[in-house]
């Protein structure tokens, strides 16, 4: 009887880390391990796209601006410019704040690119989930809105797209007709999603005078939200100070009633008199903004007094998520 040859199995090609695609949670790892991708290198990429960035927009120019946007202004635009310069094809890239039927972004039919910013995102990386987006739409068909998904956990961020040197400037409007070319002639069901929407924006102006502060207009009172570029804490004490100086209003009428935690950022919001303009309260906050400059910079111990107002502003602060 003739001796059976020994079988030799072909060795499966090794996948580094990086060379592993994301794969659906039951199925095989494609790095050929014979398990289940959850319990295998789905473990680490979940563990990833789980895990909370806390300032996301940390290194983009106009930080502040980004999370505003994200959070607290209804319609809005912004040109971006990429590294290395826009593909063959594509005439523009602009954030907007939101999009028609939530899309995550948009390949219009002239080949620019909407890039929605108020979207639920898969991961706690804001930053990676918009560039995975945005990568897609770079290379979809025009005429094609961009549909959600997991962004890969080592896929790159914004601030790796986005040319640094590149100015921030957003662009508030009164509504959403930024997105359609000619709204005047768009058809009826377009027509009345651009009403329905519209209806539902909360009037809001940019503020010239300081960054990153939005005045916005609502049925019982106005409100001054302002992006605030210190650590909490030393912005917390630098309010304190002024508060029980009597110093942290807008003029008569105006009061500081708390503030936001949004994206590693402090918000302090204050209560305004509907008669009070965007206009009106631009000298107000240039005064203001030199007040907190000399809050910020002393270091002597809180009064008690300035406790107290310390512990006001923070059993006021909301932190959105």
């Amino acid at each position: 009887m003739a001796k059976k040859r020994p079988q030799t199995k072909a060795k499966r090609p090794q996948l580094t880390d990086a060379e592993i695609p994301v794969v659906g949670a039951r199925e095989p790892c494609p790095c050929g391990s014979g398990r289940r991708y959850k319990a295998c290198h789905g473990r680490a990429a979940s563990h990833a796209v789980t895990e909370l960035v806390q300032r996301p927009f940390e290194g983009l120019t106009g930080e502040r601006d980004w999370v505003a946007l994200r959070e607290l202004v209804p319609a809005a635009t912004v040109e971006l410019k990429l590294r290395g310069g826009l593909p063959e094809g594509i005439p523009s890239v602009t954030l907007a704040t939101v999009l028609p039927m939530a899309w995550p972004a948009l390949r219009r039919d002239d080949g620019s690119i909407l890039l929605g910013l108020q979207n639920d995102t898969a991961s706690g990386d804001i930053s990676r989930d918009l560039a995975d987006t945005l990568e897609r739409a770079l290379v979809t068909e025009p005429g094609t809105p961009i549909q959600g998904r997991r962004a890969p956990a080592d896929g790159p961020r914004l601030q790796d797209l986005l040319d640094p040197e590149a100015v921030f400037e957003p662009v508030v409007h009164s509504g959403f007709e930024f997105w359609v070319p000619d709204a005047e002639n768009a058809t009826p069901d377009v027509a009345a999603s651009l009403e329905r929407a519209n209806a539902a924006a909360i009037p809001t102006v940019k503020l010239g005078s300081v960054d990153a502060a939005y005045w916005c207009e609502t049925p019982e009172k106005n409100h001054l939200r302002w992006v605030m570029p210190h650590p909490e804490e030393q912005l917390l004490d630098a309010l304190a100070r002024l508060h029980a100086a009597g110093q942290s209003s807008l003029g008569e009428g105006t009061r500081l009633v708390g503030s936001f935690r949004a994206h590693g950022l402090t918000v302090p919001v204050w209560d305004l008199p509907s008669a009070m303009s965007a206009e009106d309260v631009e000298k107000p906050a240039a005064e203001f903004a030199e007040r907190l400059a000399t809050a910020l910079a002393s270091d002597a111990p809180l009064t008690a007094d300035e406790r107290r107002a310390r512990g006001g502003l923070t059993n006021r602060q909301v932190t959105l998520t």
